[in-house]
């Protein structure tokens, strides 16, 4: 066998490995291609959006309905403004909610969106009005740790 004959099998083998690697840190990084849905851009503001990032999945029942297009603070109400875009095949209505959730103790967040019972859908350029921000696992911890200091303060010594 010569060696071209290895170096061409060594060169694929190499160039296989590559494309599987970047098909994996595209899918870990939750970006991929286009997956050609129409979209409908809606926005909602939250007091709180904790570690939302860019490109997180909105969910609704578990199922993926869309994706985080930006997050940008509103410099009146200093609310943090989310853009989403929800595949058109997903219709809400206009009394949807929004909260911000967190995928298992410490997992990324994503947006929740649960449905309303009204007839009128949300369209493109339309605000969720009802929305939940994010809890913050420090502030609870410390709201529990203050308030059991509350309970039992500790005892003054008796002057002998």
């Amino acid at each position: 066998m010569n060696r071209r004959f290895y170096d061409f099998w060594v060169g694929l083998f190499v160039i296989l490995g590559l494309a599987a690697l970047a098909f994996l840190a595209l899918r870990v990084s939750n970006i991929s291609s286009a997956n050609g849905h129409a979209t409908y851009r809606v926005t909602a503001a939250f007091d709180n959006i904790g570690g939302l990032k860019a490109k997180a999945p909105i969910k609704s029942a578990g199922v993926l309905v869309g994706r985080v297009a930006s997050i940008q603070l509103d410099p009146t109400t200093y609310r943090a403004v989310v853009t989403m875009d929800v595949e058109e095949q997903f219709q809400f209505s206009k009394d949807s909610s929004a909260e911000i959730l967190t995928s298992g103790i410490l997992g990324d967040q994503y947006i929740g969106l649960t449905p309303g019972a009204e007839e009128t859908m949300l369209k493109n350029g339309d605000r969720i009005s009802l929305t939940s921000s994010a809890i913050v696992l420090e502030q609870l911890i410390s709201q529990f740790m203050f308030s059991k200091a509350a309970e039992n303060p500790p005892e003054a010594k008796s002057a002998q």
